[in-house]
């Protein structure tokens, strides 16, 4: 009887993905119809599960939990309550996912927080197992929007019953309390939930993938504490065998996603796999982004005969996305960055704003002093909520340009349309990457590799670039000035130029000490004269200098504004016509 349920349930399996059902065929990710299928996904971190680095708390608050007694500190229990209300209402709404559907994403990796779903074990009764309906109906929407969009939703468990790792703010893990891996009672808890889970979208198409557990990270027999050096991950391998058998008793549709030890990525002792629709995940970040950074994972797909995706990546220059972005896809690998919104982000596809008033908040948080009222506290978390919203977050056109259009050419194009003559920004230099848009020193980082952070925009403002930008209080400016001029870099802008002729440029500068010098250079070889730059006497005193004899062409010009001694900042380039 058991051999006939399990061939029905294969036969079932098969007529499923006829309909649309996303599904492992060999070594490649494939639709209902067999068409193999590059996800290109982004995950919602922040939304369910927060960690301290997106809200600016992480030396003195890294997990929710602790963020969430910053906050009762100074809002109170019903106040904390309200924040969260709000601030979850605006983090994702259908406008995120439409925009994010409009800019090339075609799919959503849910970072889940279990507490949304199920109390924790020290709530439950008699070791009862109970639900909340606040992180299914939040999902409900998610897949709905989803669907609209045709994009896949991929659930992803994020923090485990317990937390999964001693990196404790991926996965809120509180020390105090037993871990996943401690506690029988928690893991019970994550296998009802993912059966829970399964059985609520077994029939959804719209659903990708269940990424079962993110970036267990735990010390099991080794001696590094984040699990890189073990060698069987015995524990890791039994509740992901627990989980999928769950998972397969209300669902033989959808792939299971597995994910290695160390932050994802160690899958010693895991194999042989256990189930005919999975997929391997690792997750990149800080490394190189050459073929043999992910050599293993490319055996084990052959090995195996099994699809890979990267999970997770970010959180890094546009160069080192573009490189690594297509790395992947040149190996039919698809991939979901991260995240979708943090405060004050120059390396993701929206920024939030941060108000003064927060910065009062985390001040007193990190030093203590005097305590803000909970009016003026409210307010202030009120206003950050707020500006979590789709409308109110600042979109960012360079990350999007490297993820999509880069990917596929090294072309630039315009950052915003320029006429000459008018006045061009410094910052809205070409979007594009380095050595096209512009050159500079520093664009990258691959501390993984190097052992060295390596800034990659020193002024971390505005743009993702190796451009060093920060913001410029300058009369005339767009908010932002480039900065950190070294000798040799430059600048490229796509310019519209109404007719030929002979321009002038005034170039709005300031130095300290150091004497600048620049030219500009045309995609037609022509190139000015050099200009000699003084120091003006601080890096905040602002001063004009023109250099005559500019010669451009009618139509779309490719100007570089090149730095052949750096040590100045630059606010804007002023075209005006000169003499024939």
């Amino acid at each position: 009887m058991k051999k006939i349920i399990i061939a029905f349930l294969f036969l079932v399996s098969i007529a499923s993905f006829g309909q649309g059902f996303l599904h492992r065929d060999g070594q490649n990710i494939v639709d209902g119809n067999g068409k193999n299928i590059i996800l290109r996904g982004l995950g919602l971190g922040g939304w369910m599960v927060q960690e301290g680095y997106m809200l600016q708390t992480q030396p003195f608050a890294s997990p929710q939990y602790q963020i969430k007694q910053k906050i009762q500190d100074v809002v109170g229990e019903q106040g904390t309550k309200e924040f969260y209300a709000v601030y979850k209402a605006n983090g994702i709404t259908k406008r995120d996912i439409d925009s994010l559907a409009k800019w090339g994403f075609n799919s959503i990796r849910l970072p889940m927080h279990y507490n949304l779903y199920t109390p924790s074990i020290q709530e439950e009764k008699n070791g009862e197992i109970t639900w909340i309906e606040e992180g299914f109906t939040m999902t409900d929407n998610l897949l709905k929007w989803c669907a609209e969009n045709k994009m896949y939703l991929i659930l992803d468990l994020h923090a485990a019953p317990g937390g999964q790792g001693n990196d404790a703010a991926i996965s809120d893990y509180d020390t105090t309390k037993p871990s996943l891996w401690n506690s029988e009672a928690n893991q019970k808890k994550m296998i009802a939930l993912w059966k829970k889970l399964a059985s609520r979208y077994r029939d959804n198409q719209w659903i990708g993938a269940y990424d079962i557990i993110n970036e267990p990270n735990w010390n099991f027999t080794g001696t590094n504490k984040n699990g890189c050096d073990e060698n069987s991950n015995g524990p890791l391998r039994d509740l992901m065998v627990a989980v999928t058998k769950a998972i397969r008793e209300v669902d033989p549709n959808h792939m299971v996603i597995i994910e290695g030890n160390c932050w994802g990525n160690n899958y010693n002792g895991i194999f042989p796999l256990w189930d005919d629709n999975m997929a391997l995940s690792f997750h990149k970040y800080w490394n190189y982004t050459t073929q043999g950074s992910i050599q293993k994972m490319l055996d084990y797909r052959k090995e195996y005969n099994v699809p890979i995706w990267m999970g997770e990546s970010g959180e890094n220059s546009n160069v080192w996305f573009k490189d690594a972005l297509t790395l992947v896809e040149n190996n039919n690998i698809g991939w979901a960055f991260w995240p979708m919104k943090k405060i004050e982000n120059i390396a993701g596809v929206t920024s939030v704003t941060k108000i003064p008033e927060y910065d009062v908040l985390l001040k007193y948080w990190k030093d203590g002093g005097q305590k803000p009222s909970p009016e003026f506290a409210k307010r202030a978390l009120m206003k950050m909520a707020e500006n979590y919203k789709m409308e109110n977050v600042t979109v960012k056109p360079d990350v999007i340009d490297a993820m999509f259009r880069q990917v596929q050419t090294n072309d630039t194009k315009p950052y915003k349309k320029h006429v000459i003559p008018g006045k061009i920004a410094a910052t809205q230099y070409d979007l594009g990457t380095n050595g096209y848009a512009y050159s500079d020193k520093d664009f990258i980082n691959y501390r993984v590799e190097t052992g060295k952070f390596d800034d990659w925009n020193k002024g971390n403002t505005m743009r993702n670039d190796g451009v060093d930008i920060l913001p410029c209080k300058d009369s005339g400016s767009n908010g932002y000035q480039v900065s950190f001029i070294e000798d040799g870099e430059w600048v490229q802008f796509t310019s519209e130029v109404k007719k030929q002729n002979s321009y002038k440029v005034a170039i709005r500068y300031s130095s300290e000490k150091a004497e600048g010098k620049l030219h500009f250079e045309t995609a037609n070889g022509k190139k000015s004269e050099s200009i000699v730059l003084p120091a003006t006497g601080g890096n905040d005193k602002w001063k004009t200098v023109v250099l005559t004899g500019v010669q451009l062409e009618a139509g779309t010009n490719k100007i570089k504004a090149v730095f052949e001694k750096g040590g100045f900042n630059l606010n804007y380039l002023d075209f005006s016509e000169g003499k024939k």
